[in-house]
């Protein structure tokens, strides 16, 4: 039987939990039948330079958003910044689909306080790959943001942001499809812009950032020996701009760097310094070499 604290981790409404089943059963197959039918299309209209640019570029800030600005900055307060540059953060990794900013937070602290442990929402120990990689989403479960993200419900910016998520998620589907008209003044272009910037973009996100939880718990190495069973996975480090370097953010959830080593990839950590040096960013915290010698001895 679990504890009276571990049972107040979720919260219980049937109601509720339809409607967020509902909205990831749809966050799920809208990206899905919109990629099958990207690649269908080139069979007709095929795919071109600004497809691949708005893909690419629309996927890279939207992942930074997640991986710079839900991860590191919301969940773990790795580094300081303003308030426009937080809004900035939010509202980009809100484009991805992947929850509002409060509900990704709550989540996220709650996994690495239950990591691989009952608790934990998605770790692949406990009920397999498939329900840790996304099947956990359709179960419409809502974490407690009153234990996991209060500082966030204090926050009236973020708060408003959070409210208007789903203005972000069709804004991020905006923009592709408006920029493809206009450079192509055509219809097709927009579609287009829609299919690859929009869909195509969600979809391949949702896959990257969800192997975090399922193939980054499962398959690499380890070279922090934890309690979970994190690890690192060099293949996917570059698309998912860094989360992959998993154990080491076990290791370290509060760094701001998370390739610890040089040949490390890490995406996130490149933008981050870049904002430092502009004083975009600051106080950003990342393990001395004592710290990284102490924790591998």
């Amino acid at each position: 039987m679990q504890s009276p604290y571990k049972q107040k981790i979720v919260i219980a409404n049937d109601a509720l939990q339809l409607v967020y089943k509902r909205l990831a059963l749809a966050t799920f197959l809208i990206p899905l039948l919109g990629t099958i039918a990207a690649v269908v299309s080139i069979w007709w209209l095929g795919i071109g330079w600004l497809e691949a640019r708005l893909l690419l570029s629309m996927y890279a800030l939207t992942t930074l958003g997640i991986e710079i600005g839900f991860h590191r900055y919301f969940s773990h307060r790795a580094f300081q910044t303003s308030t426009p540059v937080r809004a900035i953060l939010a509202v980009l990794g809100s484009m991805a689909a992947q929850g509002g900013v409060i509900y990704w937070v709550a989540h996220h602290r709650r996994h690495h306080q239950y990591t691989d442990e009952p608790g934990d929402p998605h770790s692949p120990y406990l009920r397999g790959f498939w329900h840790a990689h996304i099947g956990w989403l359709f179960e419409g479960q809502i974490t407690n943001t009153m234990l996991f993200a209060k500082d966030l419900l204090r926050d009236p910016v973020i708060g408003k942001i959070n409210q208007l998520h789903h203005v972000w998620v069709l804004l991020g589907l905006a923009i592709p499809t408006i920029v493809g008209g206009i450079v192509t003044h055509t219809w097709i272009g927009a579609l287009q812009g829609l299919l690859w910037g929009g869909f195509v973009r969600l979809c391949l996100a949702q896959q990257i950032i969800s192997s975090t939880n399922s193939i980054c718990h499962m398959y690499g190495d380890r070279p922090f020996e934890l309690k979970d069973r994190s690890t690192n996975n060099i293949w996917l480090a570059f698309l998912s701009c860094g989360q992959s370097w998993h154990n080491n953010h076990h290791a370290f959830p509060n760094s701001a760097v998370a390739g610890l080593q040089w040949w490390q990839i890490d995406p996130s950590t490149w933008v981050i310094r870049l904002l430092e040096v502009f004083g975009l960013v600051w106080d950003v915290n990342c393990p001395t070499k004592e710290k990284l010698q102490k924790r591998t001895t």
